[in-house]
This record gives structure tokens, sequence and C-alpha cells, in this order.
């Protein structure tokens, strides 16, 4: 065999740059970049040390032989002719990887297969032993790429990928890759950083990669130092004197690294499970001694390493892959910038991710952003130098920003709850004046941002005045007012309630989301209610009963209060929140004329017309609904009120069970959806189609003298003419809004039905 090869080393896409000057610096001669790879001349102890020491490959392939292929014939004889019987014995075991296409090859199974019967048919002894297939643990791994008519047949010295270190046996639910977090390490000047004695820390460390990854650069480790088996362990080629001599240099250098006094290197991690996945890495890497984890939240990290020390903060955030994410990634970003600022001031900072936008709302400037690929998601690396002249502030806000944030400040200290701030004592009893919170100075809005926050401080004045004489607890605040931001905002007490309405296929999805994220981060400020307490979903145009089905299982209820009553409301669960906020007026009205009646709710969803009826003295009320899940929430919501006694839940649809029903009742109130296609029931229903049998039915079950409202919030809904003729037919839709919804008087439509 010749002294020197040619030498392939793969890496994920992005990082060709990066490894090419890792290659050169292990030795690797006439080194070129091509697409994941980097290709160059090694001699055998050049191989080894790329397998050893590179933190950014994935494989090491050592090239055999080249030959042009036109067919399955050539491809065959190509392999055939290597002398096989150099690399691997006739009872040994192989794996064969194939890449590429053409040269009447399209299926990648076909090309491998034809590469191992060339190899099995070489080594095939006269007695019939010949080598088997493994493709876990193989004696040998061949690659074969077809580039372009030509045929690059090699070995894999590397056996499983680089990436694969060892250390890593537990991870998180988005893991980076080892060789991907080495990189960012490296793109960040940890290697620099390290060298000066700088310390590090990641305050979203999950089961520790980048804290291993600096480690093993601080400590001078190998990267793949503990790994026991290689693609070349049993390959005949094999030279393990050169190898153990390579090894036991790696080792000793490891030695006098880990006998340096510790770099500083920390993570903080909110999952509490995986606290111990990510020390038990730790730990199997060999580094307990310089790296240590911790159970901490962004909003209150805070590096603090001894002396004063500096280093680099290097994190990746998550990137959102879900609808409503959206809220908690903007304030998760924004409580980074904010720690960023207050507690690592001339600290570097590196911040990994694949939503760039979010980055730039963390109010401070990135020097620098290198383009990467995690897998086949586009992402970015933002370098950050953490001093003032980067800070993106209030310092810069005009007098009329100025202004807003004043009302502000007096909007949210009206609604605060009165604080003695004397109430703490000293050890003889005497009031301890609490020590001033530390101010977080909040990142600058953006233009749009400062508009759409200067709309909704203009809402909460005019209807906060109105929801504070009338006791209402919970109201909308902004209606898609301003077009380009197309959202409801409903406040819940001292929650939000974000509905994003899906923007038209017309409209850039890059530009809509910039101005959820400009809204989303001046919802706060504005509302002057906790980033934590915004829950962000998208509306879009819904099919059957979709409106209703489980979005999360947070199972978390908060009380409200409307009209004496109080209501569970689950803000996370579903697109609804189990209280209709338009309804409201109708539900007040209800309330007011249901003493002594029998009471009738229809489609009656979580109860909420229910409860205030018996609130407002009902004899009785049935409530009936398909939903076993909406009838447990209304058994709920009654009982909060201790409305338990004389009020009965029935599952069943609708139109079945008012057939069968015999009872009357004084007072009816039917809000049917607009579609709904149940299994549970025979089937589907059309309230356009079908309101006409539904009315009969019910009205047949009405009380001499007795009153239905009927409402429902189908935009294109048209009341059948004929029923004028056989019933007394009110429109009262303007009077069953309040002034939260007088912007949107489409929202539903309502009528006051009596039989004549």
């Amino acid at each position: 065999m010749s002294d020197r090869f040619e030498i392939f080393l793969t890496c994920p896409k992005g990082l060709e740059g990066l490894l090419i000057e890792e290659a050169t610096g292990l030795g690797l001669e006439e080194a070129r970049e091509h697409t994941s790879a980097v290709r160059g001349m090694a001699d055998m102890e050049t191989a080894y040390r790329l397998c050893l020491w590179s933190r950014l490959g994935n494989r090491v392939l050592l090239v055999l032989k080249r030959f042009p292929m036109k067919d399955a014939e050539d491809l065959y004889h190509g392999v055939h002719d290597v002398e096989w019987a150099d690399h691997l014995l006739p009872d040994g075991t192989l794996a064969v990887e194939f890449s590429g296409n053409g040269s009447g090859i399209d299926n990648t199974h076909f090309g491998a297969l034809k590469v191992k019967d060339a190899i099995v048919d070489k080594l095939r002894t006269a007695s019939g032993e010949r080598p088997s297939v493994d493709k876990l643990n193989p004696d040998l791994r061949v690659h074969l790429r077809l580039d372009r008519g030509e045929a690059i047949l090699s070995l894999d010295l590397s056996g499983h990928s680089l990436h694969q270190r060892g250390y890593r046996l537990q991870q998180g639910a988005a893991p980076l890759k080892e060789n991907l977090a080495a990189a960012i390490l490296i793109r960040a000047g940890w290697p620099r950083i390290a060298a000066q004695g700088g310390a590090l820390a990641d305050p979203m460390c999950g089961v520790g990669t980048f804290l291993v990854e600096a480690g093993m650069i601080a400590a001078d480790m190998a990267p793949n130092l503990k790994r026991t088996r290689w693609g070349f362990s049993a390959w005949l080629g094999h030279v393990p004197a050169l190898w153990r001599k390579l090894h036991d240099e790696a080792l000793a250098r490891a030695a006098a690294g880990l006998a340096r006094t510790p770099s500083w290197i920390r993570g903080y991690e909110a999952d509490p499970r995986l606290i111990q996945p990510g020390r038990n890495n730790v730990e199997r890497a060999g580094l307990s001694e310089w790296i240590k984890i911790y159970q901490g939240e962004v909003a209150t990290f805070e590096p603090r390493p001894d002396q004063n020390q500096k280093g680099l903060v290097i994190c990746n955030p998550p990137y959102g892959e879900r609808l409503g994410d959206e809220a908690s990634l903007l304030y998760l970003y924004q409580n980074l910038g904010e720690r960023l600022r207050q507690a690592c001031l001339n600290w570097e900072a590196a911040v990994f991710t694949g939503a760039p936008d979010l980055g730039k709302r963390m109010g401070i400037r990135s020097h620098k952003q290198y383009a990467f690929w995690n897998g086949a998601l586009p992402c970015k690396l933002l370098l950050i130098k953490v001093t003032p002249d980067q800070f993106v502030t209030g310092e810069r806000r005009t007098p009329e920003q100025r202004q807003l944030e004043r009302e502000q400040a007096e909007q949210v200290e009206q609604s605060a709850p009165a604080v003695d701030p004397y109430a703490r004592v000293n050890k003889n009893g005497n009031p301890v004046k609490p020590a001033p919170a530390p101010v977080v100075e909040q990142a600058r809005l953006s233009e749009g941002g400062q508009m759409f926050a200067n709309r909704l401080l203009k809402n909460l004045k005019a209807l906060g005045k109105w929801a504070k004489r009338e006791g209402v607890d919970c109201y909308r605040v902004y209606d898609a007012d301003m077009p380009e931001y197309s959202l409801a905002i409903d406040l819940y007490h001292d929650w939000v309630h974000v509905q994003e309405y899906a923007a038209p296929k017309s409209i850039d999805p890059e530009k809509a989301q910039a101005r959820l994220f400009d809204a989303l981060a001046a919802i706060p400020q504005a509302l002057g209610i906790d980033k934590s307490r915004v829950i962000v979903k998208r509306r879009e145009r819904q099919s059957g009963t979709r409106q209703y089905e489980r979005q999360s299982a947070q199972g978390q209820f908060t009380e409200v209060s409307e009209g004496g009553v109080k209501l569970l409301v689950n803000l996370t669960d579903y697109l609804d929140t189990g209280l209709f906020l338009d309804h409201r007026p109708m539900r007040l009205r209800i309330q007011r004329e249901a003493a002594g009646k029998r009471f009738l709710n229809l489609f009656c969803y979580t109860a909420t017309a229910s409860v205030h009826a018996a609130k407002g003295g009902a004899r009785s009320t049935t409530s009936v609904d398909l939903s076993r899940t909406y009838l447990d929430w209304a058994r709920r919501n009654l009982s909060l009120n201790g409305f338990s006694d004389k009020n009965r839940l029935e599952q069943g649809d609708v139109m079945a069970w008012l057939q069968a029903c015999r009872d009357e009742f004084e007072l009816i109130f039917i809000d049917p959806p607009t579609f709904s296609n149940s299994k549970r029931m025979e089937g589907v229903f059309d309230v356009q189609r079908d309101h006409v049998q539904l009315l009969d039915l019910a009205i047949a079950r009405l009380a001499p003298g007795g009153v239905l409202y009927f409402s429902n919030n189908f935009r294109k809904f048209q009341l059948d003419e004929n029923l004028a003729a056989r019933y007394v037919v009110e429109e009262i839709s303007a009077q069953t809004l309040d002034p939260d919804f007088a912007r949107n008087t489409k929202i539903h439509r309502a009528w006051k039905i009596q039989a004549k």
C-alpha cells in the first residue's frame, strides 16, 4: 500500500470552512473544500490523528480507488478488481454505504448490493467461506460515492460518526450534535477565551453538550479519546503501534490539561428532569471538576465566576416548532437580553438560533453573524459584545415614547394591590424598608411595536373605565383595530389571551411573523402584565368542531368573575377558553330574567349561562351538550357557585334530545355551533340548514309566555323568513354587544323568539 492516501473528511453542511482549518492543522495536505466535506492527502499517522482529534468531522474516508463507470457491470468489476484480501479476512464482516446516483443506478440499496456482491465474490474461498454483512459493528465499513460517472471507493476509518463521542448517553428533546456544538464554540472564540483563563456559562444548557465540548477544548482533550471501537480496529491495513503512539500522546495531553486549574464552566437548566442526565454526561466525559450544572431559570441567570472573571455566555434557545410558541419564545429571548445587559456586562455572548428574528428582540446588537445548518434547518450564530454601546434600550427613545412609559407606569400603579412597604421587621421588631428592586430596562420597541402599544394603551384607558364601572373582570381590549396587526386580545383578570388570525396566503409569512413579534413585545409593556401571563394561539378558519379540539394538556384553570358569579376558564388547552366574552350581555340578561323559571341551555358548552340563570334565582336549569369534557367543566362551574342542586347536565345530541323531551321551560337559550360532525351524533348539524327544525323543536318545549333566545356567530347566517309568520321574532343583536365588541358588531347575531 502507498504511504500517502487520498482522504475525504465529511462534516455537517456549513462547517467546511472551519473543518479545512482544523484538518490542515492536523496535517492534511493539499486540502480542498467540497460540499459537506474536505478532501486532501495524508499519511496513515495523519489519518489516525484526524480520527482522534477532529472536533468537527463526521467520517474519515480513506480512498482505495477511483474508476469510471457507465453501468452496474462497471461498478461490479471496478470493486471486484481491488485486492480485498489486503483489507478483510474471508470470514470477516462488512457493511456497505452507497451515495449518489446515475450510470444506470438510481437506487442506493441496489448500488450497495452490487458493491457487497463484488467484495464477497472476490473473497469467497474454495470451501465456500465468505464475508457476512453486519450493519452495526462490521470489521470493515466500505463507502462508495458515485459522482458524475466516477466511482470513489473508500474505507471508513471512523466507524460510527465522529460526533458520537460516547459521553452523551442521555439527551434532551432537541439535542445539538457534538461536532456542531464544537463548531459554534470555535466560531464564538472559546479557544481564545479559554486560553486567556476566561469563563463560560450556558443559561439553558439542556444536558450539557456545549459545556462538555467547551471543557474538552479548554483541557486539551481529544474529542474521541474514549472511543474503544473504530472503523480500522479489525482492518487488515491497521498499524496498531502507530495508533498506540498517537493515543498515548493524546492521553498525556489530556492528563496535563486536566492537571491545570480548571476553567470555570457552568450550566443552568430550568427543566429539573435534565439536571441529572446533564451531570451524568459531564461525569462520563471526565470533566466533573471543571463543569457544574444547576437548576435555574433564564430570568434569574447570572454567572458568578471568581475575581470578576469575564468570559463567554453561550446558548441554543428553542426555535419554536409549534403554533402558539411565539409568546413564550419572544419573552424568553427578551429575558435573555435583559440578563445579558444586567448581569454580563463586558462578557462576550453567542446565541445559536433557528429563529434569527427573535434574536433581534433581545435589545442588544450582534457584531457578527454566521450561517449554520442544524440538520435541515438553517440557523444563525449571533456573536455579541455585551457593552453599553451595543444596547438597544430606552436611552434612545423619543419624548412620545417616554410619555407612553409614564402613562403605563401610572396604569400599573393604579391596578396594583396595596402593599405595605414596611411589612418586614428586624430582630428588634422595628420595620425594615425593603431594598429597592433592581431596575431591568426593557428593550426598545420597534416603530411598529410602539404604534401598537399606543393603540393598546388608548383602548385600555377607554375600556378600563367602563370595565371598572360595570364590574367586568374579563373583556376584549383589541380586535384587529389595525389591519396589519390581526389579533384579538382579551384580558382575563391578570392574564392576557391573544388570538392571532392566520394571515392570508398573499401576505409574506416573515412579515406577518415580524408584526406578531412586534405586537407581543408591546403587550406586556402597554397592558402592565407580566410576560409569563401572556398566552398566544392562532385562530384559523375552522370546520366541524375543530374550535373545540384540545391544543395542549396543561389542565390549568383560572377563576374569573362576572355578574356576581365565579367561572373557570382554561387559557392554554383549547382555542376557546370556556367563556365567550361577546355573550356577556346575553348571560346577564338571562340572569335578570331567570327568577322562578325553568331554564334550558342547549349546546351549553361550559354552561356559563346556566350558572347565571341559577344566580338569578331560576327554579331549575337543564344544560345539554354532546361533550363529556365540557359537561364536566360545566359541573365544576355550577359547583364553584354552590349550584349543584336542581341543575341538570344532560349529555346528548341536542336535536335528538329535544325530540325525546316532554318537559316545558319558561326560558331557553340556544347558541349552536356553525357546523358539527361529532362521532357521537347521527349525520351532521349545519346551523343555516337546520336552524328552522331546531327552533321548531325548542319552541315546542317553551311554556306559555316563555322566551327563547337564539344566537350564533356564522357571519353569513340568514334567519328563515317563514319563522316570523309562526312566531314573534325580534332581532336584538345590538342589545347583546358591550363596548369591548363595538368594533366587531358581526361577532354574533341574536334574536328573541316567542310563540304567538
